[in-house]
């Protein structure tokens, strides 16, 4: 057991939001910049230790099992290279007058903020405290959309707002009714809503009652996931917030938000006689997965190209867990990694794209491995890996995914393949846009770091060519824990 002296689970917590308050107190942009990055390290190093140390066993509130260590990983390193990414584009945010000294002082604070919502959420034995530490985090992302205080910016805010207000209702209904079915079994109070407790006697529990949860926990946390229908916020949101927000919502926030839906998957798995949630998360899946592929033709702007690229890779990877199996969810678990690690890295390099020529209008970027060679490559290795070309790791996932339905559904097979094939020409198109052709637009240089774009970019290529023996063993494990 771990000791309660060195429980690296309270540094993952208490990190964030002891830095969150010195940010929100202290001035001068480098200073605070710095704390930001280096708050977030140490989150990430924290994190690391889980794999070291011996886990303590669940509390009332908190819990740590292969599951949720795939997460807070993932959450915290791409956290950290966020913030390090962050550095450099705020910088430029505030000389070019887009924001202010206080402004930034409130986006940092936020971002913290915003990270401690996520761990919390990752790391709650309680369906209630998950819920409540899931909108926490969507209210800072919210916050931090509207930042630039522009018409757009607001607008977006408002409407992410709304639309996440009511998925995050529809899941705390579903939350309720969790309770509901458990109470009888687990008694009032705190023990009918600890999770461990609920998968254990959870084929006690009145199986009607777990359907309509599930019904409505997929609805309200599939908003958050980006799902087709419910995903009308996630364009608005990527395009008129700064770009390191934009990241953190495609490579973080759908994540956490589908990590509640495969608890309750899991939960519903543990009843006999309830609902299957395979059809539905399919059904789901597949709907967002095609229509985010015709939607990428229809794109101007940069940002909106890629918040439909996540919309369709958030469906392939629900897809995946909906067809659930070992080898489905292993596959799934791997896409929704490297979906996030690329993701990322794409819009680190578009943040920069879209500062260096002052628009985010596609039709006026063009050219820039010539322009801009480390950037425009950076970019280019980005889009091929997200369209699923060899040898990135996104191709290895996405195989595993369409050999594993052929085997079970060959007409879901088929479905499958058709929205990722209509995705891979529209992204191919776009790309050869960038490449090509005499640049336009401003050419003056980027004063950008690019160790976190080629960081996760060498981190997918890596991971289409090999995996380490350890990390299949350990994705394994949580693929049986799925079911």
């Amino acid at each position: 057991m771990t000791s309660l002296l060195f429980n690296p689970v309270y540094g993952v917590i208490a990190i964030p939001i002891i830095a969150a308050a010195l940010l929100a107190a202290l001035p001068g942009y480098r200073l605070t910049a710095q704390l930001n990055v280096l708050a977030s390290l140490l989150t990430f190093v924290f994190a690391l230790f889980l794999f070291f140390v011996g886990r303590a066993a669940p509390s009332p509130y908190l819990l740590i099992d292969d599951l949720n260590i795939v997460f807070i990983v993932l959450n915290t390193f791409v956290g950290f290279t966020a913030a390090t990414f962050s550095a450099s584009y705020i910088g430029h945010e505030i000389e070019t007058g887009r924001l202010t000294p206080v402004n930034v002082r409130f986006y940092h604070s936020m971002y913290q903020i915003m990270m401690f919502g996520m761990n919390l959420a990752l790391v709650s034995n309680n369906i209630g405290l998950m819920w409540v530490a899931i909108e926490l985090a969507t209210l800072t992302t919210v916050l931090m959309v509207g930042i630039y205080r522009t018409h757009e910016a607001l607008e977006a805010a408002w409407k992410y707002f709304i639309l996440g207000s009511v998925g995050i209702a529809l899941a705390l209904f579903g939350t309720i009714l969790v309770y509901v079915a458990a109470q009888p079994v687990l008694g009032e109070g705190e023990m009918a809503m600890i999770w461990t407790n609920l998968v254990a006697h959870a084929s006690e529990f009145d199986a009607s009652m777990l359907n309509l949860a599930f019904v409505f926990l997929l609805l309200g946390y599939g908003t958050k996931v980006g799902l087709a229908p419910l995903h009308a916020w996630l364009p608005d949101a990527h395009a008129e917030g700064p770009t390191p927000i934009s990241a953190v919502l495609s490579g973080l926030l759908l994540n956490v938000a589908l990590y509640a839906v495969l608890r309750f998957k899991m939960l519903m798995a543990a009843h006999p006689e309830a609902l299957a949630p395979g059809p539905l998360m399919i059904t789901m899946g597949l709907l967002s997965l095609i229509f985010a592929s015709f939607m990428l033709y229809r794109r101007r702007d940069i940002k909106r190209l890629f918040a439909y690229s996540s919309i369709e890779h958030m469906g392939i990877i629900v897809f995946a867990f909906g067809m659930g199996g070992p080898l489905a969810n292993f596959a799934g678990l791997l896409h929704m990694v490297m979906h996030s690690l690329t993701k990322s890295a794409i819009f680190y390099s578009v943040g920069h794209v879209a500062q260096i020529k002052g628009t985010q209008r596609i039709a006026d970027i063009r050219g820039l491995t010539q322009s801009h060679p480390v950037l425009g490559w950076g970019l280019a290795i980005g889009v091929l890996a997200i369209a699923g070309m060899p040898p990135f790791g996104l191709f290895m996932s996405e195989f595993l995914i369409v050999t594993t339905t052929f085997a079970k559904s060959p007409i879901l097979a088929l479905l499958l393949v058709f929205g990722i094939l209509v995705a891979f020409g529209a992204l191919l198109m776009r790309l050869s846009g960038f490449i090509f052709g005499e640049p336009t637009g401003a050419v003056k240089p980027a004063e950008a770091s690019f160790v976190p774009l080629y960081t996760h970019m060498a981190l997918v290529l890596m991971a289409g060519i090999y995996l380490p023996g350890p990390m299949v063993v350990w994705f394994q494990s949580v693929a049986r824990l799925l079911g």
